[in-house]
């Protein structure tokens, strides 16, 4: 029989992505959900699931999910139900998680991605409501060799799942999914879904089958996939690993595997348990939940214009490159300080090249965010609007940026200050001209016998003689007009 070639083969992929809510305190307790605290510290009977101890609903965490869902044109349920799904693990000490099961908040959303330059729309079977568990800890200084501890601050914190359908060909696909997830809820401002913090995380679920296959393989769920690019590398490693064993006569079993990332490879982690292990129940200490129409009707309201809209506005009001309003449009920071930069009476295209190019540059330098840069919107327009009257060159342009970094002096005052005003009289650029033509006659009379490159060094001459203040676009048209009279 022969042994089938990887490109018989087919992946399927789906995955459950854990949006940590930015709520100041915990799904059904007031504790604080602050990342970094000393171990411990932010628990209550509520959280810790001690006798007697009854939990409320949080409001806001509610209404952050109902945002996710609206945005994902997901169908909204105005009824919901709260769950206990149980499981015994060290770091859950009520031996069971409050989420949602059988009637979650959302259905049917979609979220569409761009792959290879073809839009894909991804399938959203649901989003629901849950409390976090515990962590683990294993690789902290305090912790002595095989030992494990148990820190439950992030107990009760509220997640929202999004589970897709499996739609995913491959790992890539997964990551521009994840990439796509983390804008839209940072645009919404319901999470910050910092993966390093564990306040964005995504569960894959993996099978591979022969393309002429109809029905499905065996799958395997991935964890401990803390980055965007180790998502990727995961799941391609475990397609890999699944072809691997079909084709040597093995089986694929349904299990759990972790992502080991120091020896890139996926290990086993325990058997899956299936839907009917955890023994859902409708939570008997909280009542339905139902949402109002008319508080439906104000989250939708006050929903802010999501990353695919601005992109399109971005393109046909300020009639930027489809990649550059991309660009722009990556964080909702980053896109409000174009959008004000413009406001300030700065050309849009030279704006979205200028924040693109050099400031995003200096940002980099400095390891700094968009919030964080010392230079105004309204600064950087000033600045703009001397380069679009010609009062300063690019080259000149670029040095005010930085002394307008460090010292927050206003562009206007650094021109003057730095004496990089740019020289624009015709008159005294064609004097300047003649006197460069003159001294360098051989290359005139080289560039009227066919070496038209050499004008290049003649606009260089010039641009040198005058310290680099000369209007350059002057300076080329000027030397150009001259040479063809000559």
């Amino acid at each position: 029989m022969r042994k089938k070639e990887k490109t018989d083969f087919e992946s399927v992929i789906g995955v459950e992505v854990h949006v940590q809510l930015s709520t100041k305190s915990k799904l059904f307790c007031s504790c604080s959900t602050r990342f970094g605290a000393p171990p411990n510290s932010q628990t209550c009977p509520v959280c810790l699931g001690m006798p007697g101890a009854l939990p409320k609903l949080n409001k806001q965490a509610v209404d952050y999910a109902l945002r996710l869902a609206w945005a994902v044109n997901g169908k909204v349920h105005r009824h919901s139900q709260m769950a206990r799904k149980n499981y015994f693990y060290p770091d859950l000490p009520k031996g069971y998680q409050i989420s949602q099961a059988d009637l979650p908040i959302c259905t049917e959303g979609e979220l569409e991605i761009e792959v290879q330059g073809k839009q894909k729309k991804i399938r959203i079977q649901r989003i629901h409501l849950e409390e976090d568990a515990g962590k683990s800890v294993h690789n902290e200084d305090y912790v002595r060799d095989s030992e494990t501890l148990i820190d439950l601050n992030r107990c009760g914190v509220p997640l929202v799942e999004i589970v897709t359908e499996p739609d995913f060909a491959n790992g890539d696909e997964v990551a521009v999914f994840l990439t796509a997830v983390r804008q839209l809820v940072r645009y919404l401002q319901i999470s910050e879904a910092h993966m390093e913090q564990g306040s964005l995380r995504c569960d894959a679920n993996i099978s591979v089958r022969l393309k002429d296959d109809l029905s499905l393989g065996t799958r395997t769920e991935l964890k401990n996939l803390n980055s965007i690019r180790h998502v990727g590398k995961a799941l391609n490693f475990e397609r890999e690993r699944q072809i691997q064993v079909l084709n040597s006569g093995g089986v694929v079993f349904q299990e759990t595997r972790l992502w080991d990332e120091k020896n890139n490879q996926t290990r086993v982690m325990r058997n899956k348990e299936l839907a009917h292990d955890y023994r859902y129940f409708p939570e008997p200490d909280l009542p339905p939940l139902r949402v109002e129409l008319k508080h439906l009707y104000e989250i939708i309201h006050t929903q802010p214009e999501l990353p695919r809209e601005r992109r399109k506005r971005f393109i046909k009001e300020y009639k930027l490159e489809p990649p550059m309003a991309a660009q722009l449009t990556e964080s909702a920071t980053l896109a409000n300080y174009f959008e004000s930069t413009v406001q300030n009476d700065a050309n849009a295209s030279l704006s979205a090249y200028w924040i693109l190019g050099e400031l995003t540059a200096l940002m980099h330098e400095q390891n700094l965010s968009i919030d964080e840069v010392p230079v105004s919107s309204k600064a950087l327009s000033e600045l703009l609007k001397l380069i679009s009257d010609e009062a300063v060159s690019a080259k000149g342009a670029k040095t005010i940026l930085r002394h307008m970094w460090d010292t927050k002096h206003s562009a206007a005052k650094l021109l003057d200050k730095l004496n990089l005003r740019q020289e624009s009289d015709e008159q005294e650029i064609t004097a300047l001209t003649g006197r460069i033509l003159k001294k360098y006659a051989p290359q005139v009379k080289a560039y009227q016998e066919g070496k038209v490159n050499l004008l290049g060094f003649f606009v260089g001459q010039v641009m040198q003689a005058s310290g680099g203040r000369a209007n350059p676009r002057l300076v080329h048209q000027i030397i150009k007009q001259e040479l063809d009279h000559v």
